[in-house]
């Protein structure tokens, strides 16, 4: 019979100190452990991804998915296509199944109580990997990137691309005015926040000052947001920004915050039908975004795109299977950042990893040279 990692109590006098360890030590899950760790073979990792319609998913799967298994770890990884029930029915079938400890990339942070409360209840860790799971207190670990930070990198890239910084970052003597659009993404993605205050308390010197104006005048969150990440949405919503506040795409725009890859192709694929050009010297208009997805990266080697934020999923999904790794053995996760991230019950203690901005002239150092992808994979677009 298969060992469990922190579910081995009884429910006697020695649960209950279990308990009292667990409370002690700050895991507030309700998670107990016998301490002295259990083999690898012997334990079994749920590995919950919301899709597969995205290529920086399908990376994050494999990822972790290999690298527990070259510890020597069972793993049972499992795709959800952005469909909320049946994420909730994988992890519960993960459990049934008898997973040690589950990874969980939510599709919607709000929607998974239940099913983490059938986790603690036979002491199973969680580890919300990437997006943070909300309205719970069984959640043990967070690994993620620092998300704020991202936020601000999105538009530092703008600035840069509208020519207010420098390649460095720094300030130019640019007074120039210019016109801008933004979106946020996906309102139950709890990084969606995270990204956009961080964007728009970088854009916000630059819009006071009257050298940005948002041309349709739409800034709030629930405003700008794109339900799942869709790019369809975002497409969309660029083509009614453009017949709505620029004529169909005789008026000036001359940059769109995007937070994410998928939606920058749509809303690029909009300004390219609308006749603002192929390329961005050719007059479109320059446009951010996230995850260095292959498509996008070609984009920007094309001067199509202008950027991305790169965030080495090779990383973070290292930094999973070492909290995996520290839960097999009975111990704490080391945390690096013990404040941030409340999700409405508690602050879940976490570790934050650090992205960089991709452009047309650091792709080779950044992600090529760092084998994230291959020269004929930039060259063409598609991953091998």
């Amino acid at each position: 019979m298969r060992k469990t990692v922190l579910r081995t109590f009884a429910a006697t006098g020695a649960f209950a100190l279990a308990l009292g360890l667990a409370a002690c030590s700050g895991n507030e899950s309700g998670s107990g452990s016998e301490g002295g760790g259990t083999a690898a073979e012997d334990i079994l990792v749920g590995v919950a991804m919301p899709t597969e319609t995205s290529e920086r998913w399908i990376a994050d799967g494999d990822a972790v998915k290999s690298q527990l298994e070259d510890l020597g770890y069972e793993v049972d990884l499992q795709f959800a296509n952005d469909d909320i029930p049946r994420q909730q029915q994988q992890l519960d079938q993960m459990i049934t199944n008898g997973a040690d400890i589950l990874i969980v990339a939510s599709i919607d942070g709000t929607a998974l109580a239940t099913q983490l409360d059938n986790a603690a209840s036979k002491g199973i860790p969680v580890i919300a990997y990437d997006r943070l799971i909300n309205g719970t207190k069984n959640v043990d670990f967070y690994v993620t990137f620092d998300n704020y930070n991202v936020g601000v990198q999105q538009a530092q890239s703008l600035l840069q691309g509208l020519g207010y910084l420098d390649a460095d970052g720094k300030e130019t003597d640019s007074a120039d005015k210019k016109i801008i659009e933004v979106f946020a993404g996906s309102p139950d993605d709890n990084n969606a926040g995270f990204f956009f205050d961080g964007a728009m308390d970088t854009l916000k010197p630059y819009l006071e000052d009257g050298r940005l104006t948002i041309g349709s005048g739409q800034k709030d969150f629930d405003t700008v947001s794109t339900l799942r990440w869709d790019p369809a949405v975002a497409q969309k919503r660029m083509e009614d920004l453009l017949t709505s506040t620029y004529d169909g795409g005789s008026k000036q725009l001359d940059g769109v915050l995007s937070p994410y890859d998928g939606l920058s192709r749509g809303i690029i694929t909009a300004l390219e039908n609308a006749g603002y050009g192929s390329t961005i010297e050719e007059g479109l208009p320059v446009v951010s975004g996230q995850d260095a997805e292959i498509a996008s990266v070609k984009m920007i080697a094309d001067g199509v795109q202008y950027a991305t934020i790169f965030k080495d999923t090779r990383k973070l999904a290292a930094q999973a299977v070492t909290a995996a790794e520290s839960f097999a053995d009975g111990d704490k996760p080391e945390a690096n950042d013990t404040e941030t991230y409340d999700n409405g019950e508690k602050v879940v203690p976490s570790f934050l990893l650090e992205s960089d901005i991709v452009v047309t002239d650091n792709i080779k150092s950044l992600l090529i040279e760092s084998g994230y992808w291959t020269e004929a994979e930039v060259a063409a677009g598609v991953a091998e």
